[in-house]
């Protein structure tokens, strides 16, 4: 069985030596997030993760959910519902919310390392909380002031969950598609409801009482497309503007899905059969609601990548320390031993050394994007403002979909180190490899992303997203440059940084001519900017490693992670680039036809 310990360590050197958490904090008035009150938050959630959800990860992949289909009910297995009471009790589900609704009020960027925790310690079991944060920032930012008041509440609380209702069976990516219908009712204030979704997480479960579905629908007056998409907030238990609770609505559970991975997480087909509900935001306006869910999901879904990468490193470093088999190439390095552990193995080493770069680095990008979200919300500067917020939905597509497509490397070199060991269920290394696997599905698939990052986040906006990141890069390269112990980094960095740009301008230059150019660069550009991302998160680690306090062994450590990165995964680029600048003819030029029968 896997065993999972949270790598505090390195999760206190990136909030506080790389990101200068402390500072931020204080300057954007989190008066309560002092360093001993964010120590204590990670060393419970540490305590919480390590001692609760660890040990039903397996549990919940050997039992699975199941699903009574004359009730339509579904029930967890067992521990799963008494964790999530702990989880409400410990004050969890509110921890990064605001105080007027019920939460702790503390920076959304600690909310960054708790569900990475989680994540490692038990995705499906983090699944089940994970889309009420979506649901209470559609809500927040788009609700009626009496619907913040009655949902939110018992969303922030932990008392009920939410859920986001997006997909149909005919309907993935094109929402526009969408045949579930709204009609207003006699009330003059609520809406029935009628449609399938599937592919719903945590669509029903036995943890709470009541659970809050956010449904993309159309009203007979739609427009066609997307943008005629309308959202509606539909309990399974009717709810009163008052917040009273009464009679079961119009929302069953017609199956759940049997899955490759996360066997634990409830994801149920949901009929709505004339079910009430409540429009949220305009008439019609629901796309730009869905986006504010979306987002949140999907950077909560590259911790998921991240979780189970940390997880998989350290068991794989564990076997590898542990396992004895054959000689170092250069001599026996332990003689006393009928022979050497496998980590002396270069091939061993390349793996080992893969994933804690690919992790490491992911984790600086993950918790950057989360600290933007804090400043997004609370700089008093309405032009850093929105500086972090376009800088935020730039990186979205790339955390998203890097750190899962990298999750995916990660769980499969971990399964590797293990040889035929990991492939066995007993060393539940194989687990972390089929949870791993949906990651890059759902909230939009890999595909998806590298076109909202060419697309939406770059051609349309002009690269506004790009050339922040990229003023970074330069002003810490400008910061370093006459450093002759930073000198390995900068150089490759403010090439790479300018290259990137180049590559920009040339994507979306030839893309002026023929429109498929943007689709057909889509996949390697995203990939060689989460490359050169990571590069400039590991050159800052190795500068606030020489600057810190902490000892020898960190430091170097910290030294020689970076060397590898930036000498065996950087590199990658250059295949990227090579891809790109191929343009769309290699991909486009085939007939349909003259793919095969």
């Amino acid at each position: 069985m896997s065993s999972y310990n949270a790598p505090l360590n390195d999760i206190r050197f990136a909030l506080y030596d790389v990101l200068g958490a402390e500072a931020l904090f204080q300057r954007l008035g989190y008066a309560d997030a002092s360093r001993d009150i964010v120590d204590a938050v990670l060393e419970e959630a540490a305590r919480f993760t390590g001692s609760v959800l660890a040990p039903l990860n397996s549990v919940g992949d050997e039992v699975g959910c199941s699903f009574d289909a004359a009730s339509g009910d579904v029930t967890t297995p067992p521990g799963f519902r008494q964790a999530y009471q702990q989880f409400v009790d410990g004050g969890w589900s509110g921890l990064t919310s605001a105080a007027d609704f019920g939460g702790q009020g503390l920076p959304h960027v600690l909310g960054v390392p708790l569900n990475e925790m989680i994540n490692a310690a038990n995705l499906a079991w983090g699944n089940f909380p994970l889309l009420s944060h979506g649901a209470v920032h559609a809500l927040e930012h788009h609700g009626q002031d009496w619907q913040r008041e009655v949902f939110l509440k018992p969303l922030v609380e932990g008392r009920w969950t939410g859920t986001m209702c997006l997909t149909e069976p005919h309907c993935g990516t094109d929402l526009g598609l969408l045949k579930t219908r709204a009609t207003a009712n006699a009330d003059g204030e609520s809406y029935s409801i009628s449609g399938t979704k599937i592919f719903i997480t945590a669509g029903e479960h036995d943890f709470t009482d009541n659970i809050v579905h956010l449904v993309l629908a159309k009203l007979p007056d739609a427009p066609p497309g997307a943008k005629g998409i309308s959202l509606f907030v539909v309990p399974k238990f009717k709810v009163a503007g008052d917040g009273t609770v009464g009679e079961r609505n119009g929302v069953r559970c017609g199956s759940i899905e049997h899955k490759m991975g996360i066997k634990a997480s409830a994801t149920c087909v949901i009929n709505f059969d004339d079910a009430q509900g409540y429009l949220v935001g305009g008439a019609h306006k629901g796309l730009q609601a869905m986006f504010t869910m979306m987002n949140t999901a999907r950077l909560g879904v590259g911790l998921q990548g991240i979780g189970l990468s940390e997880r998989a490193y350290q068991n794989a470093l564990r076997y590898a320390r542990e396992r004895l088999q054959s000689r170092a190439l250069s001599g026996a390095r332990f003689p006393d031993k009928p022979a050497d552990p496998i980590i002396v193995h270069p091939d061993v080493r390349r793996m080992l050394l893969s994933i804690k770069s690919l992790v490491e680095g992911s984790r600086l990008l993950a918790l950057h994007a989360g600290s933007l979200i804090d400043v997004a919300k609370r700089a008093a500067d309405p032009k850093e403002r929105e500086e972090a917020e376009t800088l935020v939905s730039f990186l979205t597509p790339i955390s998203k979909a890097c750190q899962t497509e990298w999750g995916i490397e990660n769980t499969y070199n971990a399964v590797q180190c293990f040889g035929g060991h990991g492939y066995i269920r007993e060393h539940g290394i194989e687990q972390l490899a089929r949870d791993a696997r949906i990651t890059t599905l759902y909230e939009g698939t890999t595909g998806i992303q590298a076109l909202d990052l060419i697309g939406r986040k770059t051609a349309a906006s002009h690269g506004a997203g790009l050339k922040l990141f990229l003023a970074q890069v330069q002003a810490f390269v400008k910061q370093h440059q006459d450093d002759q112990a930073m000198a390995e980094f900068i150089v490759p960095l403010a090439r790479k940084a300018e290259e990137w740009a180049s590559l920009t301008t040339d994507i979306l230059q030839r893309a002026q001519d023929n429109p498929e150019e943007l689709g057909a660069a889509s996949y390697d550009y995203l990939f060689y900017s989460g490359y050169v991302v990571l590069a400039y998160w590991w050159a800052r680690s190795v500068a606030a490693a020489n600057a810190s306090a902490h000892g020898a062994d960190f430091r170097q450590s910290k030294l020689e992670t970076a060397r590898f990165y930036y000498a065996r995964i950087l590199p990658r680029t250059l295949t990227h680039a090579a891809a790109i600048q191929s343009g769309a003819a290699p991909l486009m030029a085939m007939a349909d036809a003259r793919f095969g029968e």
